[in-house]
Protein backbone atom coordinates (compact mmCIF):
# COMPACT_ATOMS: atom_id res chain seq x y z
CA UNK A 1 0.00 0.00 0.00
CA UNK A 2 1.43 3.52 -1.25
CA UNK A 3 2.72 5.65 1.93
CA UNK A 4 1.13 9.48 2.04
CA UNK A 5 4.08 11.43 1.56
CA UNK A 6 4.44 15.18 2.38
CA UNK A 7 7.53 17.50 1.61
CA UNK A 8 7.25 20.67 3.10
CA UNK A 9 9.82 22.58 1.33
CA UNK A 10 10.89 25.61 -0.37
CA UNK A 11 12.27 26.25 -3.87
CA UNK A 12 15.63 27.53 -2.88
CA UNK A 13 16.51 25.37 -0.27
CA UNK A 14 19.33 23.25 -1.67
CA UNK A 15 18.23 20.31 1.18
CA UNK A 16 14.62 20.28 -0.12
CA UNK A 17 15.69 19.66 -3.83
CA UNK A 18 17.86 16.99 -2.30
CA UNK A 19 14.73 15.62 -0.36
CA UNK A 20 12.75 15.62 -3.56
CA UNK A 21 15.06 14.17 -6.46
CA UNK A 22 15.99 11.42 -3.61
CA UNK A 23 12.06 9.98 -3.76
CA UNK A 24 11.65 10.85 -7.36
CA UNK A 25 14.65 8.66 -7.87
CA UNK A 26 13.28 6.21 -6.14
CA UNK A 27 10.23 6.25 -7.80
CA UNK A 28 8.27 7.28 -4.64
CA UNK A 29 4.73 9.51 -5.47
CA UNK A 30 4.55 12.39 -2.84
CA UNK A 31 2.91 16.00 -2.19
CA UNK A 32 5.54 18.83 -2.41
CA UNK A 33 4.02 21.61 -0.34
CA UNK A 34 5.89 24.91 -0.78
CA UNK A 35 5.69 26.48 2.86
CA UNK A 36 6.90 30.07 1.48
CA UNK A 37 4.07 30.42 -0.56
CA UNK A 38 1.42 28.55 1.35
CA UNK A 39 0.95 30.58 4.57
CA UNK A 40 -1.60 27.83 5.69
CA UNK A 41 0.91 25.02 5.02
CA UNK A 42 3.91 26.73 6.93
CA UNK A 43 1.64 26.86 9.76
CA UNK A 44 0.56 23.26 9.96
CA UNK A 45 4.24 22.38 9.44
CA UNK A 46 5.33 24.57 12.35
CA UNK A 47 2.08 22.87 14.34
CA UNK A 48 4.02 18.95 13.59
CA UNK A 49 7.50 20.03 14.22
CA UNK A 50 7.25 23.04 16.47
CA UNK A 51 10.38 24.54 14.15
CA UNK A 52 10.34 26.55 10.28
CA UNK A 53 13.15 24.84 8.92
CA UNK A 54 13.14 22.70 5.99
CA UNK A 55 12.99 20.40 4.26
CA UNK A 56 10.15 18.40 6.63
CA UNK A 57 9.12 15.06 5.39
CA UNK A 58 5.87 13.44 6.93
CA UNK A 59 5.80 10.11 5.72
CA UNK A 60 2.22 8.49 7.09
CA UNK A 61 2.38 11.04 10.09
CA UNK A 62 5.85 10.24 11.30
CA UNK A 63 7.84 13.34 10.90
CA UNK A 64 11.72 13.58 9.37
CA UNK A 65 13.29 17.29 9.68
CA UNK A 66 15.91 17.63 7.34
CA UNK A 67 16.78 14.92 4.64
CA UNK A 68 18.10 12.51 6.66
CA UNK A 69 18.16 9.38 3.65
CA UNK A 70 18.49 6.65 6.24
CA UNK A 71 15.34 7.59 8.34
CA UNK A 72 13.32 8.05 4.96
CA UNK A 73 14.94 4.51 3.62
CA UNK A 74 13.80 2.96 6.59
CA UNK A 75 10.37 4.42 6.55
CA UNK A 76 9.45 3.22 3.15
CA UNK A 77 11.35 -0.09 3.10
CA UNK A 78 13.80 0.77 0.18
Amino acid sequence: MAKSIKVYSTLTCPWCIRAKQFLKDNNIDFQSIDVSADQAAADEMMKKTGQMGVPVIDIDGEIIVGFDKDRIKQLLGI
